[in-house]
């Protein structure tokens, strides 16, 4: 175990001292290893994040729509992020963890990093309340936050083009598909979206139907001149 662990991880990474440490060593221990573990700052600190990233996105996004403000939140407090924001302060490194997940490489581990983000942010609510947990949690997603879609962006372009085409009174686009080739398993589609009212078109691929749509609506949008556009 590192000299003065966690307390010179939190310092530094986190600009974070502990009241309580035993709290910090719980949250960084996971269940694989002996003694008190993290599970029970991970229920906790699961609750307390998205509470914070809830009410940073509510405060940021003020035009956005309850679901809107779901699909935001789900972008930064799934397992991806989290573990992503985990590795940014090298928290892999503290873990402590079981021999078989030493020797799988579980300090790596996406779930386990997520896991033990969270656990460290119910530890520092247990430990020093709602407002260093959100001074904490503002710092560590404040480029993620910045880094978000507009809430246009986040339909996808088939249903942007659509919506774009109803609001001016023009005709609803129409999706041919113009090549299919490859076995069942392994089809490759080929897909022409046709906007009449604006006398364009634009062709798409992928590997199923939806997403050959998907691809030529987007490439519709691309066509369209800036101002305005879905």
């Amino acid at each position: 175990m590192k000299k003065d662990w966690p307390a010179r991880w939190l310092r530094d990474k986190l600009d974070y001292v502990a009241g309580d440490i035993g709290l910090f060593e719980a949250a960084l221990t996971h269940r694989s290893a002996s003694g008190r573990n993290s599970e029970r700052l991970e229920f906790l600190g699961d609750a307390v994040l998205n509470l914070l990233v809830a009410e940073q996105l509510y405060r940021r996004f003020g035009d956005a729509s309850e679901g809107d403000l779901s699909r935001l939140r789900a972008r930064l407090v799934s397992a991806e992020p989290l573990a992503a924001i985990a590795q940014d302060v090298a928290l892999g490194d503290e873990l402590q963890l079981g021999s078989g997940e030493l020797k799988t490489g579980g300090f790596r581990r996406q779930s386990i990093l997520s896991d033990a983000l969270e656990a460290v942010i119910g530890a520092v609510y247990l430990d020093r309340g709602l407002e260093p947990a959100r001074v904490l949690v503002e710092k560590l997603f404040r480029e993620r936050v910045a880094g978000l879609p507009g809430v246009s962006e986040l339909k996808d372009p088939k249903t942007r083009l659509q919506e774009w085409l109803q609001a001016r009174g023009a005709p609803l686009p129409v999706y041919v598909v113009e090549n299919v080739e490859g076995e069942a398993h392994v089809q490759h589609f080929r897909v022409r979206c046709e906007a009449s009212g604006l006398g364009l078109q634009a062709c798409g691929e992928g590997s199923s139907r939806r997403r050959a749509e998907q691809d030529a609506a987007q490439r519709l949008i691309d066509a369209l001149p800036v101002a305005g556009k879905p």
